[in-house]
């Protein structure tokens, strides 16, 4: 029995998926394909002449022509994997992304197509189960005529590890009338869990430009608090706890928001609200404990928050997470959303330079004046950035409520007409 899948996306990947089970095609791999390998020595066509570590080579026996082919194979699959595939390539039932590409449609009105992928393991001896072959199809909800170049990729979980050969083209009448699509073969690798992702994702580059934003937080804090004479090290003390706490915090809220079970709060993702919530709760508190004005340490912390965010951000544009919408406009960027990747609003950079623009007023008017009442550049930093946030929300690949949205950008003018006119008058 195959896998067989049916997943949909309105919005060019915004709803929801399915799946169902039925048997899938035959399997490949049959006499005609074993003639071929046979001609190049037991190895495919496709690792034919490539040298192997003699450690690693067995003589062949009468007995063992099967084992010694599947042997080749898997040694061709993991000299080209990475270092981390190579640790991860025994680790447990594998994901095989697998990206098909086409070209939207030049004019017209929205339409959807449906993209098939079928997939079969290499050097499989005998009978393949359903981990060695699956059969999935990819739904394209909303495809934006005019948007250029989009690439679906579908991510097949629990198959057995391996080098895997996949065909993927449209389905039987799951394209829009006139649009014509070409089937492609390709080959894939399987790999361990969240490191099988599609084009355009960087997932390395989150927990390094979020690090290296943290580290310039904290940093420009301690000088800050040690400029109105506060002992830096402690402040970095309760920061740095309040960071962590805060990123515990920021993936409670995730689950919480996206209704996630509490056993993924390791794998999912996190929502900057938690992580403020948390943190500068944290700051507050440590502060009294400390004797220190939570008004001024506030003051002080503000300025390396934005200027942090504005460092992270970027990540997520990278990483695919927070997505922008799609869009077939001259000033849209190529991103992915882990499952498209198409021409979409830079919606997490916007963010970025909003925060670095916020971040630059406050840390002049660190520098720059004595306020009269401490907390109040805080307060002002943190009403524009939610102001400036709810109104990137509708170029988001999920928008929020918009009444939710007009009543926390008002509440946000209010505080920061106030924060300004104390800084001003006060």
């Amino acid at each position: 029995m195959g896998k067989k899948a049916h997943r949909s996306a309105a919005g060019a990947g915004t709803g929801s998926a399915s799946a169902t089970r039925k048997p899938a095609g035959a399997a490949a791999g049959g006499p005609a394909s074993a003639g071929k390998r046979q001609a190049h020595g037991g190895v495919p066509p496709a690792l034919a002449g490539r040298p192997r570590p003699e450690a690693n080579v067995r003589a062949p026996t009468p007995t063992s022509a099967g084992a010694e082919e599947e042997l080749q194979v898997e040694q061709g699959r993991r000299e080209s994997l990475g270092c981390l595939d190579r640790v991860t390539a025994d680790t447990g039932p594998q994901v095989v992304a697998a990206t098909y590409w086409f070209d939207a449609a030049p004019a017209g009105q929205p339409y959807s197509v449906d993209i098939r992928f079928t997939g079969v393991r290499d050097g499989v001896r005998g009978k393949r189960t359903s981990q060695d072959r699956f059969d999935v199809v990819e739904r394209v909800a909303d495809v934006l005529p005019g948007s250029g170049r989009i690439g679906v990729t579908s991510r097949v979980e629990g198959l057995n590890p391996g080098a895997w050969r996949v065909t993927a083209g449209p389905a039987p009448r799951g394209g829009s009338p006139g649009v014509r699509l070409p089937r492609r073969a390709s080959t894939a690798n399987s790999r361990f869990g969240v490191l099988a992702q599609g084009p355009n994702v960087s997932l390395l580059s989150w927990p390094v430009l979020v690090g290296l934003g943290a580290v310039l937080a904290l940093v420009l804090q301690a000088v800050l608090s040690a400029r109105w004479g506060m002992n830096f090290g402690v402040v970095l003390a309760i920061s740095a706890i309040g960071c962590l706490l805060g990123f515990v915090g920021g993936k409670v809220w995730y689950l919480v928001l996206h209704r996630k079970h509490p056993r993924e709060l390791l794998t999912s993702g996190a929502c900057i609200q938690g992580f403020l919530l948390v943190a500068l709760g944290v700051v507050a508190g440590g502060s009294l404990l400390a004797g220190y004005p939570v008004g001024t340490v506030l003051d002080a912390t503000a300025p390396g928050i934005f200027l942090g965010m504005a460092v992270g951000r970027p990540g997520c544009f990278l990483t695919g997470c927070c997505a922008g919408r799609p869009t077939s406009s001259r000033w849209g960027l190529v991103s992915s959303d882990r499952r498209l990747t198409l021409r979409r609003f830079p919606v997490q950079l916007a963010e970025a330079a909003a925060a670095l623009v916020i971040g630059v007023v406050s840390l002049v008017l660190v520098l720059s004046a004595e306020p009269s009442v401490h907390g109040a550049i805080f307060a002002g930093a943190l009403a524009a950035y939610t102001f400036a946030r709810q109104l990137l929300f509708p170029l988001r690949r999920d928008p929020h409520t918009a009444t939710g949205r007009a009543v926390t950008m008002a509440g946000c003018g209010l505080v920061l007409i106030g924060a300004v006119a104390v800084q001003a008058f006060g």
